[in-house]
């Protein structure tokens, strides 16, 4: 019973991360799902999401007056919208001038672009940790016997944020004119293309849709973790595309639950191994699923078109 509260305490740390992980997963799959590529430069995105977020509310103050909620849904807005603007830029320079072209000039040119958007950001912000200043401060404390579980305000806040944009991504999809093309695209890009669907206006799209879901779950863990850097893109984009991976690359509901798995994964090992082990532990969880089943968890075994 004493194991109870502290059990419970990890599932919630592991929530809050694994959200993170699944806002990022996202953008993986989705492009994989549509032209079997993957953005090695998505985690740039997030980072440079984040650091949109700390200049814009550097420049609105802390101490402006504004409601708390308001500058949040400011530094989310703005960030969305700059990143958009990167995923777009991505996919125009780095990967439609290659996407016909063997897969591995694709991977080198997306490697190549992540380098540069870590240079970019370090020449630009410096390559040092930027302070962020804690927006949400407390949290809510639940007294079981010896143990109190701690439920912070601010990853609330993620989880919150989290499934109320994978509930509206879900409805999108499903749903639109553009979730539709989407799906098209996804299944047979010739003849999706044959029936009139602009095919590069849907793949522009989905770079531009990943790039703002990542960059909330940059501005929402910066205002958590309370530090940024240039390089805290690279780490989380490879285990964002592991998450996306254990779940399924190419499918959306995967990467949901592939980085919700992830983030608890890591959490126990941290928690009850030591936290020196937790990516020993989130890789090996992903090498046993690709033995056993490796198309990841909700994946669907690729079909030869004749």
């Amino acid at each position: 019973m004493s194991e109870l509260p502290q059990i419970i305490q990890q599932i919630f740390n592991g929530l809050s991360l694994g959200a993170i992980y699944a806002l990022i997963a996202i953008g993986y799959t989705m492009v994989y799902g549509i032209i079997g590529m993957i953005n090695f430069a998505h985690g740039e995105i997030y980072m440079i999401g984040a650091y949109v977020g700390l200049v814009t509310l550097t420049a609105i103050g802390t101490q402006s007056g504004l409601p708390i909620p308001l500058v949040i849904a400011a530094m989310l807005v703005i960030a969305m919208a700059v990143t958009g603007v990167y995923g777009y830029t991505v996919e125009r320079v780095a990967y439609r001038p290659v996407r016909g072209g063997p897969r591995l000039v694709a991977l080198i040119s997306a490697i190549g672009m992540s380098i540069f958007l870590q240079n970019w950001v370090a020449l630009g912000q410096g390559a040092r940790d930027q302070a962020v200043p804690s927006l949400i401060p407390g949290a809510i404390t639940i007294d079981i016997g010896d143990f109190d579980i701690t439920l912070p305000y601010s990853r609330i806040l993620i989880i919150a944020v989290t499934v109320v944009l994978m509930v509206a991504l879900t409805l999108f999809i499903k749903n639109s004119r553009m979730g539709r093309a989407s799906r098209a695209c996804s299944q047979d890009m010739k003849m999706a293309s044959l029936l009139g669907i602009d095919t590069n206006r849907v793949i522009s799209f989905t770079f531009i849709l990943g790039a703002m879901l990542a960059a909330v779950g940059g501005v929402l863990i910066a205002i958590t973790i309370g530090k940024l850097n240039p390089f805290i893109g690279f780490i989380a984009g490879i285990k964002a595309f592991t998450a996306a991976v254990l779940g399924g690359i190419g499918s959306i509901p995967g990467a949901m639950l592939g980085g919700v798995l992830l983030g608890l994964a890591e959490t126990f090992a941290a928690a009850y191994i030591s936290s020196q082990y937790k990516d020993i532990v989130a890789f090996g969880l992903l090498v046993l699923i690709l033995l056993f089943r490796p198309t990841g968890l909700l994946g669907k075994p690729e079909v030869e078109k004749v």
